[in-house]
C-alpha cells in the first residue's frame, strides 16, 4: 500500500460478537484512524415504505438528521457537514462520507481508516458498489454467547438499541450475519476473524490481520487498546472493553437464559457450523 493512499476498512459482524474489542485493538495501531459507530449506511439505505427513494437511488430521509447528529455531537466536527450535497443521491452521500473520513484520517497523519458499525454487515452489497476499494473485516463468535449478550444488552439498555429484542430476533440477527459472512468469506477483499482465536492467540491473530491490512504489526495494539477504546465505546449501551484479554465462555448464556430458553437457542444455532468458516 502506498503511504499516501487512503484505504477504508469496514469491521462488521453480528452485534455483541466482539467488534468493539477488535476495533480497540486495531485503533491502537499508530497508522489506523477509527471513530465510534457511524451507522451511515444503515441510515442511508431507504426503508421499505420509501419505495420511490429506493427506485431513484435516493438516500433515506433518516440520513440527514442522523449525520447531522453524528458530526455535531459524536465527532464534534460540524464544519464537515458542508461536504454533504443537498441532493440525496446515495452515491453522492456515500462519496461525501468517505471524503470526510479521508480528511479526518489524514489529519492524524494516517492512511488507513477503520469504520466499525456491526450492522453494516447487512449493507455490504451497497458498500461494495459505492466504495469500490473498501475492504471488510468480519468477526464471528459462538451463537450461544452472542445471543445471550445481545438479549441482555438490549433489555438492560433498550433506548440506544432501539428497543429490547426478543429471543427470536436475537437468534435471527446472528444467523443472518453468519450467513452473510459465509457468502463473502472467500472473496479477496474480505477476511474473517474468529473471536475465540483473537482471545486465545491475540498476537498471532493480529499479525495475520495486519498482513491483510498491509501494515506492520505493532505491539501497541496489545498494550494501548484500552486507552484507544475510550473514544470508541458507549457504556450506556453496554459497549465496553475489558482491561484484560480473557474468554468468558458460556457464563452469560447460562445466567441470562433459563433451561428451556437454552435448549431453544441451541436447537436454532445448530444449523450453523462455525468450523466451516475460514477464520484467522
Amino acid at each position: 500500500m502506498k503511504i499516501n493512499s487512503f484505504q477504508p476498512f469496514f469491521l462488521v459482524g453480528c452485534s455483541r460478537s466482539g467488534t468493539t474489542f477488535l476495533q480497540s485493538l486495531l485503533a491502537a495501531h499508530p497508522h489506523i484512524t477509527s471513530f465510534n459507530e457511524s451507522h451511515f449506511y444503515h441510515f442511508m439505505v431507504p426503508v421499505k415504505y420509501e419505495r420511490k427513494r429506493f427506485a431513484f437511488n435516493l438516500a433515506s430521509r433518516k440520513l440527514k438528521p442522523h449525520i447531522q447528529k453524528y458530526f455535531e455531537q459524536d465527532l464534534k466536527r460540524p464544519e464537515l457537514l458542508k461536504y454533504f450535497p443537498s441532493l440525496p443521491l446515495m452515491r453522492w452521500q456515500s462519496d461525501a462520507f468517505i471524503k470526510t473520513m479521508r480528511s479526518l484520517t489524514q489529519e492524524e497523519g494516517n492512511h488507513v481508516f477503520l469504520e466499525k458499525t456491526p450492522d453494516h454487515i447487512y449493507y455490504i452489497s451497497y458498500i461494495i458498489k459505492l466504495v469500490p476499494n473498501a475492504k471488510f473485516i468480519h468477526i464471528v463468535r459462538s451463537g450461544a454467547e452472542v445471543i445471550a449478550s445481545l438479549y441482555e444488552a438490549t433489555h438492560q439498555y433498550p433506548e440506544p438499541w432501539a428497543g429490547a429484542r426478543s429471543l427470536d430476533l436475537c437468534i435471527e440477527n446472528w444467523l443472518k450475519a453468519i450467513k452473510i459472512t459465509q457468502n463473502y468469506m472467500n472473496e479477496p477483499n474480505h477476511i474473517v476473524v474468529g473471536y475465540q482465536n483473537l482471545v486465545n492467540n491475540p498476537e498471532s491473530t493480529l499479525e495475520k490481520l495486519c498482513e491483510f491490512m498491509e501494515l506492520n504489526f505493532d505491539r501497541q495494539m496489545l498494550t494501548n487498546y484500552t486507552k484507544a477504546s475510550e473514544k470508541l465505546t458507549l457504556e450506556q449501551a453496554g459497549r465496553t472493553v475489558n482491561n484484560e484479554i480473557k474468554n468468558t465462555g458460556l457464563k452469560k448464556f447460562y445466567t441470562v437464559f433459563d433451561e428451556a430458553q437454552q435448549q431453544y437457542v441451541l436447537s436454532q444455532i445448530k444449523k450453523v457450523n462455525l468450523e466451516l468458516i475460514n477464520q484467522i
